[in-house]
């Protein structure tokens, strides 16, 4: 009694409506069992994508070559002192930034025509694979066309381009270039427009569009996308696709790579640049013995000149003077001012030489301005000894000096332009290609199928598991009795979901707006079901609940359809009709009542014939097929349920049948959509309510109450519908569930 009470007086207890909003882990990990099926298919359908992905994806090839970085360059053998002159030192990360700049890269594009763009049009997602997968078995073997698609490649085409030439408003513009009979073909615009026709080997041009294919492999109709790139974008695209590091710390080792669907095309194209680069090099390094040899080259004539000149007057003067000949005084004068006239000579190449490397206050350039500025003197001094020499003696000594040290000069200047000439041919860098690029075509580095079904199993797995805990977020409704307990509303019963009941309807759920319409009665067909052991539970509470009642009638409302009250209802006459007691369910629901179709009945003659004083009681009630069980159905649908059940007639009503029979239990309609619930809760001693599992929130529960407080009437308690057995709920400490106990067969 002291339950029963507490049950009871839990009714006056006002709701706490502030709750505290905890995670519960294990309710979590529950509701997560409870959806296994649809993680697992959500994570399954997803690991089939990743592998389509990792079958169906484009594989991307590496290049990869290795370039050595020394830290000087060579010399020729017998030249080390002139070669040392022009002997560089590069740092590898210097010789990484020349190697990736737009000079080396522009001469590759260039010359690879890699700004042009030529590629068969594939179908899409399998024809990639169809047309990597095709061997084809002699020179020119092609593919047959699959799904009628003829338009597209299938395998075995191939298109080179030697020249493509468009005005600036086309280019970045994709053109289709159709393949015809006769080894023919024709350019056509985006628009369909025809630009371009001819044949493979020969230039077409209309004045404005320039093309020459050098090969066109395909069938007739094959389409293939023609695209004249930019060639800066198209040279900062390489310059971003070449990958350059060195390798190690101060190794000097830089390793090249280059990514591509193409092999073929990295390869090559990684090899220019490479060449290219080493060519460059060695340009770089023989460049000042160029610079060196041109100067001399243009200084050569013009001393030839001069000996040329000196000898002429030196003849000459000889002619005039009938072959006067130098003394032997003169000639020792003659020797030394030679001797300082051709060093004075070769230091003023070398001034010119350093005027063109440095400026003026450059420590080297004043140097060498010291040197001559002393030889000068030397000079001067010899210069003072001539002046005391005969006339004859002293023009003959100017004439003849000037001879010798012309002669001189001009020697050595042929000796040095072959130095340089040697030095410059035998340049060789300081950087050479240790391994050409080369392709592991077995091993493509993309995609990492693995990687790839494996990241696409987990993020379908971590999706369906945010999507179910999403949801639990999201959904509101009751699942726990506690939650209708903590409103102040007792739980009368918990009852569980009736797969029987389920048989019983002719089909799982309600479509939506429809109501599920069962064809029997569960307590009578399954009395040992698990549902018709809650109802006998609520059967006993029931019978403590009412003592205090005014009358034997009870009112069974809802919050919303399709909880379940018309279920409850019958089921929970027949069980107190299966206990010995007289009793009559009335449908209350004059607007979609179905009472009728579980007792086999016709909606005529029911309560609204009464009510509008049509029939009599006794026409009205119904005899159902379980003893001691009658049924008032509906009746016709009245164009105002609410004004009849006002009538007086209804509680003429209540007061008959309330003598007449042991329990009247009374089936309204949700009373959140209409007020006739509260009308009939009025006359009646009991009011319950039916609230399903997982389908009705706290708050509206709590507005049913409250619907039911602002006309008077107090809410004795819930039925606790449709209770699904839930891992959350296991594992959430509410097991709220009925255990099922048979006797032994």
């Amino acid at each position: 009694m002291n339950a029963q009470s507490n049950l009871l007086s839990g009714s006056q207890q006002k709701p706490n409506t502030q709750q505290a909003q905890e995670i519960d882990l294990m309710a979590l990990f529950g509701a997560l069992l409870d959806r296994k099926f649809f993680i697992v298919i959500i994570t399954a359908l997803f690991m089939i994508i990743g592998v389509a992905v990792a079958i169906f994806s484009t594989p991307i090839y590496q290049a990869t070559a290795m370039i050595q970085v020394e830290e000087k360059g060579g010399s020729v053998p017998g030249f080390d002192e002139l070669g040392g002159m022009f002997e560089t030192t590069s740092a590898a990360v210097t010789e990484i930034e020349l190697l990736k700049s737009r000079s080396i890269i522009g001469e590759a594009v260039d010359s690879l025509k890699l700004d042009i763009v030529a590629e068969p049009k594939i179908f899409p997602i399998v024809g990639g694979r169809a047309f990597r997968q095709f061997t084809p078995m002699a020179e020119g073997d092609i593919a047959e066309a699959s799904f009628g698609a003829s338009s597209y490649a299938w395998g075995g085409e191939k298109i080179e381009v030697f020249k493509f030439d468009v005005p600036n408003s086309a280019v970045g513009v994709e053109f289709t270039l159709v393949a015809l009979t006769g080894n023919q073909f024709e350019l056509l615009h985006s628009s369909g427009q025809s630009i371009l026709k001819g044949k493979v080997g020969e230039e077409v041009t209309n004045g404005t569009f320039t093309l020459t294919l050098k090969t066109l492999i395909a069938r007739p109709d094959t389409e293939f996308a023609l695209v004249k790139r930019d060639r800066l974008n198209t040279i900062l695209d390489l310059q971003a696709a070449i990958e350059a590091a060195e390798k190690g710390k101060d190794s000097g080792i830089i390793n090249l790579g280059l990514q591509n669907a193409d092999a073929e095309y990295a390869e090559l194209v990684l090899n220019k640049v490479a060449n290219t680069y080493v060519r460059r090099n060695v340009e770089r390094n023989s460049a000042e013995a160029q610079k060196s040899l041109e100067f001399l080259e243009y200084q050569l004539p013009q001393v030839k000149k001069q000996l040329e000149s000196a000898e002429q007057r030196f003849n000459d003067y000889q002619v005039k003077q009938q072959s006067v000949d130098i003394s032997l005084e003169t000639e020792g004068v003659l020797k030394q001012l030679v001797k300082i006239e051709t060093q004075l000579q070769q230091l003023e190449l070398q001034k010119l030489e350093l005027g063109r490397k440095f400026k003026q206050s450059h420590p080297s350039y004043q140097a060498a301005l010291q040197q001559i500025e002393a030889v000068n003197n030397q000079k001067r001094r010899l210069a003072a000894e001539v002046q005391v020499l005969p006339e004859t003696q002293q023009e003959l000594l100017r004439l003849t000096r000037d001879v010798e040290v012309n002669n001189e000069i001009y020697t050595l200047l042929l000796a040095k332009t072959q130095e340089l000439d040697i030095v410059r041919a035998g340049t060789v860098g300081n950087v050479r290609v240790i391994d050409l690029a080369e392709v592991n075509i077995s091993k493509p580095v993309k995609p990492k199928k693995a990687l790839i079904v494996f990241m696409a199993t987990m993020l379908g797995g971590m999706l369906a598991i945010a999507i179910v805990i999403i949801q639990k977020a999201m959904h509101k409704g009751i699942e726990d009795p506690s939650e209708i307990e903590a409103l102040g509303l007792p739980v009368y019963a918990s009852v569980p979901y009736s797969e029987y009941q389920v048989k019983l309807t002719g089909f799982a759920k309600a479509r939506k707006g429809k109501t599920a319409k069962a064809k029997s009665i569960l307590a009578v067909d399954n009395p040992a079901d698990l549902s018709i052991e809650a109802l006998r539970s609520l059967r006993t509470s029931l019978h403590f609940a009412m003592m205090e009642a005014k009358n034997n009638v009870i009112a069974i409302s809802g919050p919303s359809p399709g909880v379940g009250k018309s279920f409850i209802s019958v089921n929970l006459a027949a069980v107190l009709a299966q206990s010995d007691k007289k009793v009559l369910i009335i449908d209350a629901d004059m607007r979609k009542g179905y009472l009728q179709t579980q007792f086999g009945l016709q909606w005529e003659n029911g309560l609204s014939d009464f009510l509008s004083g049509r029939l009599t009681l006794e026409q009205v009630t119904k005899k159902s097929q379980i003893d001691s069980l009658d049924v008032m159905t509906r009746g016709q649908i009245p164009p105002n349920p609410s004004e009849l059940l006002m009538h007086e007639n209804f509680s003429k009503l209540v007061e008959e049948v309330s003598a007449k029979y042991d329990l009247v239990i009374i089936d309204t309609p949700p009373i959140l959509a209409v007020t006739d619930p509260a009308i009939v809760s009025a006359h009646a001693g009991s009011t319950l309510l039916v609230t399903r599992f997982g389908q009705n929130h706290v708050k509206e529960l709590e507005l049913t109450r409250n619907r039911f407080e602002q006309n008077g009437i107090d809410v004795k308690g819930v039925v606790f519908n449709g209770v699904v057995k839930k891992a959350s709920n296991a594992y959430g400490y509410y097991g709220y569930y009925n255990y099922e106990y048979k006797s032994d067969k």
